[in-house]
């Protein structure tokens, strides 16, 4: 990768789905593809695919497209990464269960889920699509002996910033944040914001003005 040039945060939201399509590609036995065929694809402008490559050199060969095998290990190496990932989901209630019980191995197969916390006594204890729920008071403890180093935090707004600190004390280095909240966090901590109510207000605005 060549770390000379800084990669636009709309290039770096994208490359998930170009490793999603050259994994599927692979699957379907799929040798080489041109950009044509993964704008059609992923309905991205050619131009859009071409311009991103190019933040990582030469990936392709004009006339002859990418191939497959060699762009999916190479996303696998620079992008995905060769290390699993422990996760930890902070919240088990109605979005935590969710999350649980979704399959993220099907987008990311280097993700594991090795537990979830929460305060309620109800659920603490139990387990969800099989990750115990354990309680926040063993957050620490679980993050060292796990080596956890991501969080997904779907806590209510009022408690997300004393939850983060300590996630960040514990060891976390990045943190997928559904609350709607931004939390501050000290430098080198990723925090990636998914808001919801947001991302409807978006889709609302784009459905108005097609």
């Amino acid at each position: 990768m060549n770390s000379k040039k800084k990669i636009p945060n709309a290039t770096m939201k994208r490359l998930p789905l170009y490793y999603r399509f050259f994994k599927n590609a692979e699957k379907s036995s799929v040798d080489r593809v041109s950009s044509r065929e993964i704008s059609e694809a992923l309905d991205i402008d050619s131009a859009t695919i071409r311009r991103d490559f190019s933040y990582f050199g030469e990936l392709g060969r004009k006339g002859y497209g990418y191939n497959v095998k060699s762009l999916l290990n190479f996303f696998m190496e620079h992008i995905q990464g060769n290390e699993v990932r422990n996760v930890a989901i902070i919240g088990a209630g109605n979005l935590g269960s969710a999350l649980l019980n979704y399959k993220f191995s099907n987008i990311n197969d280097r993700m594991n889920i090795v537990a979830a916390f929460d305060s309620n006594d109800e659920i603490v204890g139990t387990s969800i699509n099989n990750t115990l729920v354990y309680h926040p008071d063993e957050l620490e403890d679980m993050v060292s002996r796990h080596n956890i180093d991501v969080a997904i935090l779907t806590l209510p707004a009022e408690v997300s910033q004393d939850m983060a600190e300590r996630l960040v004390d514990a060891g976390i280095k990045g943190i997928l944040n559904f609350t709607p909240i931004r939390l501050d966090v000290a430098d080198g901590i990723y925090v990636h914001n998914i808001d919801l109510s947001v991302e409807l207000q978006a889709l609302f605005f784009y459905m108005k003005h097609i």
